[in-house]
């Protein structure tokens, strides 16, 4: 496991790809990873320097212990108080600092909270309140007042994602000191956003806003009901486009801003999606500073999600930046079929959805077969033809053969305006056929699936189901 305080032992980890009998569901629990930019962890964290419970606090942090580590030389502690919230963190619909193309902050805008204020802001982390859990712990929903960021009566004021380590996760306390790191000081439209933190003796918590139509995942291989309402429906051609430009364009400033964010973790379920299906990047933990000094790559143990990883990262641990465009190509593949990534449910031949599906879509004759019947029909040929071969590019062997993320951003803007000619031309998409003449397909769905009103950041685990895993 990588030193939280520099950069990640230059080691191979192993590589477990664990079968299971009911929907193989990859999710990473292992982090290992810190950010080498510039750490903004505040030793405000601390318990003894906090101010009062009653005022709005935020935090203009600087490098700071973790538990269990030794303060490196440097290490100093600085807080400020919010006055009343005078520096409250926008609204969730939002981000006043960003501007569209997002940036860097020069200091994070972070609300350091106590451990009581959670606590009452979540009903004393209440079961009905649990939004989704995994390795780091459980992610429950509490509510906030909008402008001092305390805590406020259950559905009155702000909604947010609260999640809570598990005192027992030493992973989760690396991955917790990433996502400070990381969404602290990184701003844009299309990257979930860190409201505060708290770190009280052994409690540590993230506070996140909250995402209320859930993740990608749950909406392209749920189908269980709601409670108290229907199944999920099929998400449209033009719903599909509209998340994966979204989610392109957060990959795409994390590849170009000063540090050359590596996100290491690019999958369905760190897709989050807010009221309007704006979709947002959430779970930092695995996420690393890309190569300086003229490198091409950084070398560091292998971590992430079996099926997404790249494979020259699997092979040799050497992480490039285009190691993401890789597990955004999977990503593509699975919102043109509706299809996970693994899946030992379907026949042996198409457990791995990307080696069984990439002559479907080198041919166009046959990529009818391979998009998914939900749509029935109801999408751009031609836009379809050339996701397609973008999704194949992404998905090359060799990472200078895949595109850059902002190439990738500005082919699918064309798709999404092909789509739109094409249905004004006609009224709706153009239809291809919906059935897949002689092949087996096992449907998603699994009725041990957790409840769907997950809609948080649950450190890239979400829900509880079978995982493959990179350790």
């Amino acid at each position: 496991m990588g030193n939280c305080f520099g950069s990640d032992v230059p080691e191979v980890g192993a590589v477990k790809a664990m079968a299971h009998a009911h929907h193989a569901h990859p999710q990473a629990t292992a982090t290992g990873s810190c950010s080498i930019m510039p750490s903004i962890l505040a030793v405000a964290m601390a318990k003894r320097v906090m101010a009062p419970p009653s005022a709005a606090r935020h935090a203009a942090v600087s490098p700071a212990t973790m538990p269990g580590k030794s303060p490196p030389p440097s290490a100093t502690a600085t807080t400020t108080g919010g006055g009343g919230g005078s520096r409250r963190p926008a609204a969730t619909g939002g981000r006043s600092e960003a501007s569209p193309d997002g940036r860097i902050l020069e200091a994070p805008n972070l609300r350091v909270f106590t451990f009581a204020e959670l606590r009452a802001a979540t009903r004393n982390f209440k079961a009905d309140t649990v939004l989704g859990e995994g390795g780091f712990g459980r992610v429950y929903k509490g509510w906030v007042d909008e402008r001092t960021m305390s805590p406020a009566r259950n559905g009155a004021g702000l909604p947010v994602a609260v999640k809570k380590l598990n005192p027992e996760s030493l992973q989760g306390v690396q991955e917790w000191q990433s996502e400070v790191n990381f969404l602290g000081r990184l701003s844009h439209p299309n990257l979930v956003r860190l409201l505060g933190y708290c770190w009280e003796d052994k409690e540590l918590l993230l506070v996140y806003e909250y995402m209320a139509k859930g993740s990608l995942e749950n909406h392209l291989f749920r189908s269980e009901p709601r409670k108290g309402g229907g199944g999920v429906q099929p998400l449209p051609w033009s719903l599909r486009l509209r998340i994966a430009i979204g989610a392109a364009r957060g990959l795409a400033f994390l590849h170009s801003s000063e540090k050359h964010v590596i996100y290491r973790d690019f999958k369905a379920s760190n897709i989050l999606l807010d009221t309007h299906f704006n979709a947002k990047l959430s779970d930092f933990g695995l996420a690393k500073d890309g190569p300086a000094g003229g490198s091409s790559h950084v070398t560091t143990r292998v971590m992430g999600t079996y099926g997404y990883a790249a494979p020259e990262y699997v092979a040799t641990g050497h992480l490039y930046v285009k190691s993401d465009v890789y597990g955004f190509g999977v990503v593509l593949l699975e919102i043109l079929t509706g299809l996970r990534a693994l899946d030992t449910d379907r026949p042996a031949a198409q457990h791995n959805l990307v080696d069984w599906a990439k002559p479907y879509l080198a041919d166009r004759k046959k990529l009818a077969r391979l998009m998914d019947p939900r749509l029935e029909g109801q999408y751009s040929s031609r836009g379809a033809q050339r996701a397609a071969q973008l999704t194949l590019r992404c998905l090359a062997g060799d990472h200078k053969n895949r595109p850059s993320m902002r190439e990738v951003v500005a082919v699918l803007e064309e798709v999404e305006s092909m789509s739109r000619a094409a249905a004004r031309m006609d009224g709706s998409a153009s239809p291809r056929p919906a059935a897949r003449s002689g092949q087996s397909r096992q449907r998603p769905g699994s009725s041990s699936a957790a409840s769907l009103d997950w809609a948080g950041p649950a450190g890239g685990h979400g829900t509880a189901l079978p995982s493959a895993r990179i350790r």
